[in-house]
């Protein structure tokens, strides 16, 4: 009896695998990023019962060593049974997933493996303005978007065009709701706004996002107004 198993990242990622009645493993490469949570799921057959396990050594025998990946590397969010499970990627490298079905007696004869690759997860930022030009006095919208997992911490540095001049100024805490960052700036020259760096759990880089520049119009000088006679 053939089943499909998947494994979905989040809603988006989907990759569909292919379950043996008998024990072999599954010819797949995932990929996804340290501190994704992923579904690893199968068409469910009633009445069958569906037991997890995780594996970060590939030399055991799948079909005969329990699961013994250490806690902290890839865990189940909330257990290991039924016919689909959610496992937090903690910590980059090869992990293997193997799922057994068992009948109602207990019995078994059907279970798979796949494999799946974690990779080293590193915060970057994007950056965007809305608008791009306003007239002094007015305000403008700097939005920053995050890769990685929340919560971050970001180094903004905004330079004045006129004097050449940076501040940098520090956000911490910043949380996955809160993605893109909206920041209302009103500045009263040009300036171009850079992150120099984030951070989170997992790492800090310090490359430098793309940069923006708001270009802010001075209001003209105020003077008398004469009303031309007819």
């Amino acid at each position: 009896m053939k089943k499909l198993l998947y494994i979905a990242r989040y809603q988006v990622l989907a990759v569909l695998l292919l379950m043996l009645s008998v024990w072999t493993p599954v010819l797949a490469q995932n990929v996804v990023h340290q501190g994704d949570i992923t579904t690893l799921a199968v068409d469910p057959k009633p009445g069958d019962v569906y037991v997890w396990e995780m594996y970060n050594d590939s030399t055991v025998d799948f079909a005969k060593v329990p699961g013994a990946c250490p806690p902290g590397y890839a865990d189940f969010v909330n257990g290991n049974t039924g016919s689909s499970v959610q496992v937090d990627w903690e910590e980059p490298g090869i992990y293997f997933f193997k799922v057994t079905a068992f009948t109602a007696s207990g019995c078994t004869d059907n279970l798979a493996v796949g494999k799946v690759k974690v990779l080293k997860s590193i915060p970057f930022a994007v950056l965007d303005l809305n608008p791009n030009e306003i007239c002094e006095g007015q305000s403008s919208e700097l939005v920053v978007t995050f890769t990685g997992k929340a919560p971050w911490n970001m180094k903004l540095q905004a330079t004045d065009l006129l004097t050449g001049k940076s501040v940098v100024q520090v956000y911490t805490g910043i949380p996955k709701a809160s993605n893109p960052y909206s920041i209302t700036i009103n500045p009263k020259v040009d300036t171009e706004y850079t992150v120099i760096e984030v951070s989170n759990k997992y790492g800090v880089t310090t490359i430098a996002s793309n940069s923006v520049t708001l270009t802010v119009h001075p209001l003209p000088k105020s003077s008398p107004i004469y009303v031309k006679s007819p």
